[in-house]
This record gives C-alpha cells, structure tokens and sequence, in this order.
C-alpha cells in the first residue's frame, strides 16, 4: 500500500529525508520493532489524548507507556483522557486504526515528545498502516514537528527489575 496522499504531501513539501519499509501484518508498537529488527526505544507510537476540548499527540517509545498521572500537569490541562477508537477512525480517516504517524502537523495536533525518545538518534514509526514504516533521523523528525519535549513516559508495570 502506498503511502497516503496526504502523508507523502506532508513529507515532499517539507523535503523530508527518510527511507520507508514494509514487515509482515504488525499490530502494537512492540510489534513493529521485532518485524524492523530494531531495538523498541527506537520506535515510536503515537498516543491521542483528548483534553479541555482538544487533542494532543503524545509520542513515546514502542517499549513505554503513557503515565497519564503526569499528562495533565504537564500539558497544563484541567482533565485529560485517551482518545477512543471511534474518535482515532475520525481524526485519521486515512490510517489504519492504531497506525497513524507520530506527525500531529498533518492533522492540526501538537506533539510531545518523550525525553527518552527525543535522546535517540533515529526514529521509526508506522507510516498509516500495519506494515509500512517510516524511518529517519532524529533531528529531521524534530525539524518537521517542532515538538515539544516532555517526560510523559513509564515502564509497563512488572516490567521493573528485568
């Protein structure tokens, strides 16, 4: 499947440099690693967060979980919860359900960036659907998204200790 006009707009008018793949059929951000032979603090998901009546893109690592204890103070909101399905279906009608890319520009969100994440020097993530995914340098990431960089990232409980 080739990427979404509106994705590929997004990326040749901004002359992003990148490099895209195709894996088998990946449905969570672990997932994707292992199909990108790739370590999870590299790849990145995207996490929508609806609050005091707007969304927000919260990217982190495929290997970490949104707190959402810390999302409110830090993104200065009085309430704060995950965006359900069927507003993901709305908001990315040309993603597959889960697989929208970590680039909030496309879609009028502001991101945050993970400090974990935003430390690495590349960045992979899933290009709309369950088997494409996008892959570039860290500061061309930043420099297309001008995200905010925020420590909104924990360890999946029992995962402490391995």
């Amino acid at each position: 499947m080739p990427l979404s006009e509106r994705l590929r707009n997004f990326l040749d008018s901004r002359r992003a440099e990148f490099t895209l793949s195709t894996h088998p059929k990946a449905l969570t951000a672990r997932e994707v690693a292992a199909a990108e032979h790739l370590p999870p603090k590299e790849v990145a998901k995207a996490v929508v967060i609806f609050g005091d009546g707007a969304y927000y893109m919260i990217v982190i690592p495929a290997s970490k979980l949104v707190d959402l204890h810390e999302v409110r103070p830090v993104l200065g909101l009085a309430q704060a919860r995950l965006a359900s399905e069927d507003e993901l279906a709305r908001l990315f009608p040309d993603c597959e359900l889960g697989a929208m890319p970590p680039l909030g520009p496309i879609y009028g969100f502001p991101v945050y960036l993970d400090t974990t994440l935003a430390g690495q020097d590349t960045i992979a993530f899933n290009a709309g659907t369950h088997r494409e995914v996008l892959h570039m340098q860290m500061a061309e990431y930043r420099r297309l998204v001008s995200p905010h960089i925020v420590s909104l990232a924990r360890e999946p409980v029992g995962a402490h200790g391995r």
